[in-house]
């Protein structure tokens, strides 16, 4: 029988972490020819390019490079050229990961052509359908043929939505395969120019970015906070354009204990994850990773689609309440922070289980 060919899709940072070991393990396993489609939707040196070369990825085989636009824009792009891209390129079966644009454009292209969609972190829900990931999520699922879930709660949902339980496997967090693979390599290259004790910050949501006064309330927050620890803070690039445009920047660039970094590298991020005394962040991806190294975490934001970072790892949802985050920090500082638990098949090898589906999906269809 010819090998079945993958087609992977990446498209923004937690994109490459996930597909990483995906990459890998398919490679690694008879039967299987792998394409490795970067959309572009992260284009920035550090925010993409950067991270293939720290994860140990080879270059994409295709790179789209759509660039910024509007979701409704971004999204017609994408799918515009993965469209062209299937008209020359055959596949078996196209594999996406994730909530962003990039995974529900061309799991939509795919589908329409028939081509089997398997969606790596299915079935997360923050019940927020104001959040473009949510719309991504949900669209995502109720289209593809194989759902791979990383956490017990996400196969309730799927059920709720009518899909059946035959399409869903729980396979665990490929996202901490790649933490866990990297860990002792970022453990061993020099931190930044940063305060022995830290809390590390993450901002990219455009509930917390894009609205003027919700990022006046953060950066209020992050300069509260800095008050009792010392912050460090690397800018995602939307962030720092809303800051700049703002005039925000300047408040926190005059804010004692407060220190702005450049866009981080995957392997410098880690290093930061694992000397920080806590983290404060918007990002679901930073929850899981916290609580996979047991690093105490606030989540600025209302809800997760990530729940058992609360109910087993170390995240507190605080929205933007300051005097709920000023608690949670001063108990982590004090070294009473959420400590949790490692979840269940966050262990490392969820990429090979996946692999191992595959495997019997495409078996029981020759």
């Amino acid at each position: 029988m010819a090998d079945k060919r993958i087609m992977l899709v990446s498209g923004a940072r937690p994109n490459f972490m996930k597909i990483a070991p995906l990459l890998r393990a398919l490679d690694a396993r008879p039967g299987f020819t792998t394409r490795l489609v970067h959309t572009g939707q992260h284009y920035d040196e550090d925010m993409a390019r950067s991270f293939f070369r720290d994860l140990g990825m080879r270059p994409p085989d295709v790179d789209l490079e759509v660039g910024s636009a509007s979701h409704g824009v971004q999204t017609g792009r994408i799918m515009i050229l993965f469209d062209e891209l299937l008209d020359r390129e055959e596949a078996d079966l196209v594999l996406v990961v994730g909530d962003v644009n990039s995974t529900i454009a061309c799991a939509l292209v795919a589908v329409k052509r028939g081509i089997p969609v398997a969606h790596v972190e299915a079935g997360l829900r923050s019940r927020d359908r104001a959040m473009p990931e949510e719309i991504n999520r949900i669209l995502t699922d109720s289209i593809s043929d194989l759902l791979f879930t990383t956490e017990e709660t996400a196969a309730p949902n799927l059920h709720a939505e009518g899909i059946p339980d035959s399409k869903i496997h729980f396979a665990g967090n490929v996202m901490v395969d790649t933490l866990f693979h990297h860990r002792a390599e970022a453990a061993k290259i020099a931190l930044p120019d940063v305060p022995e004790r830290f809390a590390l910050v993450t901002l990219h949501r455009p509930s917390n970015v894009d609205d003027p006064v919700n990022l006046k309330r953060v950066v209020s927050i992050l300069v509260q906070s800095a008050r009792t620890i010392p912050l460090v803070f690397p800018v995602h690039p939307r962030t720092a354009a809303k800051l700049r445009e703002t005039g925000l920047r300047e408040t926190l660039e005059s804010t004692p204990g407060v220190h702005l970094l450049p866009p981080s590298n995957y392997l410098t991020f880690v290093r930061l994850l694992l000397a920080a005394q806590v983290v404060l962040t918007d990002s679901g991806g930073i929850q899981e990773e916290s609580t996979a190294l047991g690093v105490p975490c606030i989540t600025l934001r209302e809800n997760t689609e990530r729940p058992i970072t609360v109910s087993e790892g170390t995240n507190e949802v605080c929205g933007l309440d300051e005097e709920k985050i000023a608690h949670v920090l001063a108990e982590a500082v004090q070294g009473r922070g959420k400590s949790g638990r490692v979840p269940k098949l966050w262990d490392g090898k969820a990429a090979e289980r996946i692999v191992d589906e595959l495997t019997i999906y495409f078996e029981e269809r020759s």
